[in-house]
């Protein structure tokens, strides 16, 4: 059983107590509810068993509130931890950032698949998005422990320190409210990946397809007559897609004329108001209409 004493008779004074958490302190209550902060945790949690052991050590600092002043600006994480001294420690956190080149590549995978470019665009993190980093040759979350850079002022030289620990699992809460932090950590911000989504997909080239060798005097069914030939046709593959989905490229233009489909609609039985349906109507029409197009591809400024 441990002895403490005032230091006159050989033993050591008792530590002192822990100060209470500041009132303003960010209590982590839940600790990943969405699938990209619990792959958060989960990562750090594989960076080795020493890591993982100390890492829980910070996990009741995070449930008490013990950090705060918590701010994330060009891809460090600052916090402060109250912990024994009357003077909080000083905690800081980055994730290696990626190369210039690393992420037009990425970017570029994105912007490829349609349905992760909608999801992005609408502020939703892909389930998927770790694949396409990896197809890159890159994690978004951290694979080994010289991935976090990590520093606090306490003198406890292991790594992580319950500071710097309690820091990871409050930095897991901000990433459920907005995952985009974790490009952030990555070194591009969340204005910057999105602009370069809705350029490359607003005025990126069509893939080019391969032109048919023309023989027999120019046509290009080698001297065949047209049409199908209904014999060299399987049911099976009917209903396929025969391209690659990744490889679509389109251009959502404003209507050549305002309000043609509600004028071929016309008016309902029902209908009983002196304007129109697509006088009332079309205002609201084209409204929503400029809204979607400036949400998935951007202003003219940005595209141009």
């Amino acid at each position: 059983m441990n002895r403490y004493g005032d230091g006159s008779d050989g033993y050591p004074p008792p530590p002192p107590p822990k100060l209470p958490p500041p009132a303003h302190g960010i209590r982590a209550r839940k600790l990943g509810t969405t699938w990209w902060a619990r792959r958060w945790i989960a990562a750090l949690e594989r960076l080795g068993a020493a890591y993982f052991a100390r890492l829980r050590r910070g996990k009741t600092y995070a449930r008490q509130g013990r950090v705060h002043d918590l701010t994330v600006k060009h891809g460090a994480v600052r916090a402060r931890v109250t912990g024994t001294r009357p003077t909080p420690y000083e905690v800081t956190v980055r994730l290696a950032p990626l190369a210039e080149h690393i992420w037009d590549k990425v970017t570029r995978a994105m912007a490829a698949q349609a349905l992760f470019a909608a999801k992005l665009l609408a502020g939703e993190m892909p389930h998927g998005i770790d694949e396409v980093f990896r197809s890159c040759g890159w994690s978004l979350f951290p694979e080994k422990m010289h991935d976090l850079i990590t520093a606090c002022s306490c003198p406890d030289w292991a790594n992580p320190c319950k500071h710097v620990a309690a820091v990871h699992y409050v930095l897991g809460e901000f990433l459920d409210r907005d995952p985009f932090l974790l490009f952030e950590l990555r070194g591009r911000s969340k204005e910057a990946v999105l602009a370069a989504l809705r350029r490359l997909r607003s005025t990126g080239p069509a893939p080019a397809r391969p032109r048919r060798r023309r023989t027999d005097g120019g046509r290009a069914d080698g001297g065949r007559a047209g049409g199908v030939r209904l014999a060299a046709l399987a049911r099976e593959p009917y209903d396929r897609f025969r391209d690659s989905v990744a490889d679509l490229r389109f251009r959502i233009e404003p209507p050549p004329v305002e309000g043609a489909v509600l004028r071929q609609l016309g008016a309902p039985a029902s209908w009983r108001l002196t304007p129109s349906p697509r006088d009332v109507l079309q205002p609201a029409v084209s409204r929503a209409a400029a809204l979607a197009r400036e949400l998935a591809f951007g202003t003219p400024d940005e595209r141009s």
